[in-house]
């Protein structure tokens, strides 16, 4: 199963489990089926549930929202994430505080889902990857599937949530195979690593005791787990990968945990660097009480809108070689 079927038969079953479940974004009806096919065939199988909306990504959420005020469960689509700066108002200054201004009598049980990120040559406003700018953000949760575990049931938790959850899901895992607990191949997931709804840590079957922790979401934990297979066989440097699929509320407990062994953290974003993700990261970190850490570093976007031209594109966005360099740097002797 791919990360789409995924994606497509939790809303099938979460839809047919729940009446309150309404879907409304751009272009989802059958034939077409949304910008992405996520949504294909729900239309069919649930008519009248399934609701196409203008191009107003303002509107799309203010109409959800006012949905879930009213008892309803809706998941909005917004066709591409760089859009979802329009409907910045709506979730951070409507959504995520009516329970706190109304004083706990009102929910708002609002799932926005979106594609995030680049490599697809698609442009500077097409491509980027934004979600940073809506982590701390009070009462709203953010969570980036991967292609580890069940990506469908992460999205029916949100779904089940009783506050708004923004979803962001990275184009080019789309058509990723999900991997089991037991993933073939190198790498594996490693118990006690915290694997679930928030987190996985991977690792290099039979490897020594790693010196280096990656942490990373979404697709960059794709190329994080090409760049540490490479490390092992090339170089004899010795990693694991925390994957995080929750990013808001900001739960670092697993990288700690990880870094405390290895002494030394890589954190990895598609996101432009400036004001990172990973930034938060590596702050929470080297201010964690008992943790020693040798090293810190940080791979990220450039500070540059995303390229159309293929190698203009790639020399902006992070990779799995970049990766291999920034870990190869960290791991240099003192």
């Amino acid at each position: 199963m791919t990360v789409l079927e995924s994606l497509n038969a939790a809303l099938q079953r979460a839809m047919a489990a729940d009446p309150r479940i309404y879907l409304l974004g751009e272009d989802l009806l059958d034939p077409y089926g949304g910008a992405f096919k996520v949504t294909r065939g729900l239309s069919t199988a649930f008519p009248g549930r399934v609701l196409t909306t203008p191009i107003s990504e303002a509107a799309i959420v203010g109409m959800a929202a006012g949905m879930a005020l009213r008892g309803l469960r809706p998941v909005a689509e917004l066709m591409f994430g760089d859009f979802l700066t329009l409907a910045a108002d709506q979730l951070i200054n409507h959504a995520a505080k009516f329970r706190w201004m109304y004083n706990d009598q009102v929910r708002v049980p609002l799932v926005v889902r979106t594609p995030m990120g680049g490599r697809r040559g698609y442009g500077p406003t097409h491509s980027q990857t934004l979600e940073k700018h809506f982590l701390g953000a009070p009462g709203l949760k953010v969570v980036a599937p991967c292609a580890l575990g069940d990506p469908g049931e992460l999205l029916v938790q949100a779904i089940q949530d009783d506050d708004p959850v923004l979803f962001v899901e990275n184009k080019l895992l789309y058509l990723k195979q999900v991997l089991g607990p037991s993933p073939a191949g190198e790498l594996e997931v490693i118990p006690g690593g915290g694997a679930g709804d928030a987190s996985y840590r991977l690792g290099l079957r039979g490897a020594p005791p790693p010196a280096l922790t990656l942490a990373a979401y979404g697709y960059m934990a794709e190329l994080a787990g090409q760049a540490l297979v490479q490390l092992a066989y090339q170089h004899e440097i010795f990693a694991e990968l925390v994957v995080l699929t929750r990013l808001a509320p900001f739960d670092l407990t697993p990288v700690l945990d990880s870094a405390q062994r290895t002494g030394r953290l890589l954190a990895l974003e598609e996101g432009t660097l400036s004001l990172g993700w990973g930034a938060e990261v590596l702050a929470q970190a080297a201010a964690a009480p008992g943790l020693k850490l040798r090293r810190l570093g940080r791979l990220a976007a450039l500070d540059l809108p995303v390229p159309a031209a293929g190698f203009l594109e790639a020399g902006v966005l992070p990779g799995a070689d970049q990766v291999l360099q920034a870990a190869k740097k960290i791991c240099a002797p003192d």
